[in-house]
């Protein structure tokens, strides 16, 4: 049995963080997801590839499993050992030393049929003889497929068309998810079993989302500051004025009641957005400008 480097197969660190590892597995698996290739066996190899890492890499107990396997693994191999001569028993998932850690996989072998997962897997994951048997005559679990929508579908609420064997399907996905929430297709599987769509919110460079709060900022000059006026902000709705008193120092929070994000489930309303002002200095300024701000500064008080 050949020993796979789930960390290579993601193209992360071995100190990867649980984000670099979810960002990096994300690019991947839609890159080969099979609906973008179809056809294309190769990509099928590498969906199911990518898959297998990130079900190991993206699991705690999985993670430091694996990390101790191959620990000793690299071990071996400094010491001259062959790959062939590798004690494997000791890490087999049911054998003695090797652990209890389970996983029902269901998902891959459901989705491509026998072999969605490795021999490595299952033999260190999975279980082996009576057990490998006992996980397959359970009930298999739902399937599950990842979905990306952006930040203005978050809000609004989006739809997904999927086709399976026999059928085109319509998902509703509502207002207000965030990542990793799941939405159920009744019957949508091919075998008429439900369909859960694991929701992916993608990054918008305009807003950071805090809950069901959105954080924005906007630029205003320094006279502005100084006198009040007006600002243009951006909202997931279009643009609003915001109201700037005189005085307002840089970085100062305003607060947008109302304009964050729908509350999912709830008739609460929305979160609320929060605008982060930063003010802008002229580089340059009229003698006029120059000599009222002078004149100014003589009345500054100390």
């Amino acid at each position: 049995m050949d020993y796979k480097d789930y960390y290579k197969i993601l193209g992360v660190e071995r100190s990867a963080s649980a984000d670099d590892i979810r960002k990096a597995y994300r690019k991947l698996a839609m890159q080969h997801h099979p609906d973008r290739n179809p056809g294309d066996k190769q990509s099928e190899d590498r969906f199911k590839e990518i898959n297998e890492a990130y079900q190991v890499l993206s699991d705690k107990e999985k993670r430091a499993r694996y990390d101790q396997l191959g620990s000793s693994y690299s071990n071996w191999q400094q010491r001259g050992g062959s790959p062939g001569d590798f004690d494997w028993s000791q890490w087999f998932s049911g054998q003695p030393g090797g652990g209890n850690v389970r996983v029902e996989y269901g998902d891959l072998n459901d989705l491509f049929g026998e072999g969605g997962f490795s021999d490595f897997f299952q033999s260190i994951f999975g279980g082996l003889g009576g057990a490998q048997t006992a996980a397959r005559t359970r009930a298999m679990p739902n399937y599950q497929q990842q979905v990306e929508i952006s930040l203005q579908e978050a809000y609004s609420g989006a739809r997904r068309s999927l086709q399976t064997d026999k059928k085109r399907v319509e998902v509703r996905i509502p207002a207000g998810v965030k990542t990793g929430s799941k939405v159920r297709a009744a019957g949508a599987a091919p075998d008429g079993r439900d369909l859960y769509l694991i929701v992916e919110v993608a990054d918008d460079p305009r807003f950071q989302r805090d809950g069901d709060d959105l954080r924005t900022s906007a630029t205003i000059d320094v006279f502005t500051a100084l006198l009040g006026g007006e600002a243009e902000v951006e909202t997931l709705e279009g643009k609003v004025k915001l109201k700037i008193p005189s005085g307002t120092q840089p970085e100062q929070v305003f607060r947008l009641a109302g304009r964050g994000m729908p509350r999912l489930k709830s008739s609460q309303g929305k979160g609320d957005l929060f605008v982060r002002v930063k003010v802008r200095i002229p580089k340059q300024l009229s003698s006029k400008q120059k000599s009222l701000l002078e004149e100014a500064s003589k009345h500054k008080s100390l």
